[in-house]
């Protein structure tokens, strides 16, 4: 799986803070730490590190199998950092999962979604590396520092531990594995030695364990369970969205099966461009509130919005929310209704790219707090969304409406907002 960026995962970046312990909490991320400190030839290395992973500096990060990234801006000047571990092969993973299974509980741990501390006894015996060694974790930043480990890719170290403190399955995609993967190799091997235990040495069973269970076309069930998977069929191409009606142009009579079927048919193609890689999550569980924003945004009948206002619980937002849904399905409810402060790289990428976009003498003055970019005086005012997309707000009568739809770039979306 080497080279293999199809699980990679994204994580926001850290917020500055000050105080309290910058080593990883939980189990894992206090062993990682541990492991980090034991194994490195540069202490003054890791004590910048530990100094700058609490100044917020650091861009989203990166974990992919063999490799943590991240980027950034110090003094204006952009840096990449990247971080690589060595991947296991195959041969060791079957190794470590042979070891595992033979470990009930950590087995059962893993397999429930935990990730037991014995595994790493299970690793030993497999003489596997779970946790970083000597000359295991190398380093590479394209800023200018002279030392061997810079400060950004120590403070990226850190902030590993912080990820694992999160989710300690991390680890195993460092290695190249994802959760699912794991699970289901373990599971696989499991389920083989079960198998193997209830036959003798010669192939016949046991007399003090019972045969293992037929399969229903007949075939025996270490047969069955010793082919080889057969490969998946391609998946299919992403269909254009499903059409939905207009507020303005909703029929009285509109159908609503067919309401249910286009929001089946939506939430499937949702999860299809998630397959092939086009978002970096699954479409979330919509729970009562989102899901009457939903429907009223893209099936609208007058004959049920009243019902659906009362029904989601914030009748006075739910004008607001569906036009947020309107412009930006998910992602715009969530601009209207979360505010965040974003890296600091994203802040200065957009502010060259409005100085870019307009003339300096017609720029207008933008106060600016957290992702909310308002217009001073003018009741206009730009949102950042964690999509990574400029949306447009105008206010009216005290309140701030979506106004248009979100782009890439500010400085247009600033000028569809003015325009309009």
């Amino acid at each position: 799986m080497s080279g293999n960026d199809t699980h990679a995962r994204g994580f926001p970046a850290f917020a500055a803070h000050r105080g309290g312990r910058v080593r990883g909490q939980s189990w894992w991320g206090k062993a990682w730490t541990d492991a980090l400190e034991d194994t490195s030839v540069d202490g003054d290395a890791l004590k910048r590190g530990r100094a700058y992973a609490r100044t917020g500096q650091l861009g989203p990060i990166t974990v992919s199998p063999g490799r943590l990234s991240t980027t950034g801006y110090e003094d204006g000047d952009p840096f990449r950092t990247v971080l690589t571990l060595h991947e296991l092969d195959d041969a060791a993973w079957e190794s470590l999962w042979e070891k595992t299974a033979e470990r009930p509980e950590v087995a059962d741990g893993l397999l429930a979604g935990e990730l037991p501390p014995d595994l790493l006894e299970a690793a030993e015996d497999a003489r596997v590396s779970l946790l970083p060694g000597y000359a295991d974790l190398e380093a590479d930043c394209d800023c200018d520092a002279l030392e061997y480990v810079c400060t950004h890719a120590a403070a990226l170290s850190y902030q590993a531990s912080w990820l694992l403190d999160e989710d300690p399955f991390l680890l195993l995609l460092l290695r190249g594995r994802s959760a699912s993967e794991a699970q289901e190799e373990l599971r696989s091997v499991v389920l083989l030695q079960a198998i193997a235990g209830g036959l003798g040495s010669a192939g016949t069973r046991q007399d003090t364990k019972p045969a293992a269970p037929p399969t229903p076309d007949g075939i025996p069930a270490e047969e069955m369970f010793g082919r080889a998977p057969a490969a998946l069929p391609a998946l299919p191409p992403l269909p254009t969205p499903p059409v939905t009606a207009h507020a303005s142009t909703a029929s009285i009579g509109t159908d609503p099966l067919e309401l249910l079927l286009n929001g089946a048919a939506l939430h499937a193609r949702e999860l299809l461009a998630y397959t092939h890689g086009l978002t970096a999550a699954p479409p979330a569980p919509l729970d009562l509130w989102r899901d009457c924003v939903r429907i009223a945004a893209t099936g609208p009948d007058t004959r049920v919005l009243a019902r659906l206002r009362e029904a989601s619980g914030n009748p006075q937002r739910f004008e607001r929310a569906v036009a947020a849904w309107r412009w930006g399905g998910s992602t715009g409810l969530d601009v209207l209704e979360e505010a965040w402060t974003p890296p600091y790289q994203d802040t200065a990428r957009a502010r060259h790219a409005l100085a870019a976009g307009w003339e300096q003498d017609e720029l207008p003055e933008i106060e600016m707090h957290d992702n909310h970019w308002t217009l001073a005086g003018r009741g206009l005012q730009l949102r950042y969304g964690r999509d990574g997309r400029w949306y447009p707000y105008r206010q009216e009568d005290g309140r701030w409406w979506p106004a248009a739809a979100p782009h890439e770039d500010p400085a247009e979306a600033l000028a569809d907002l003015i325009d309009g």
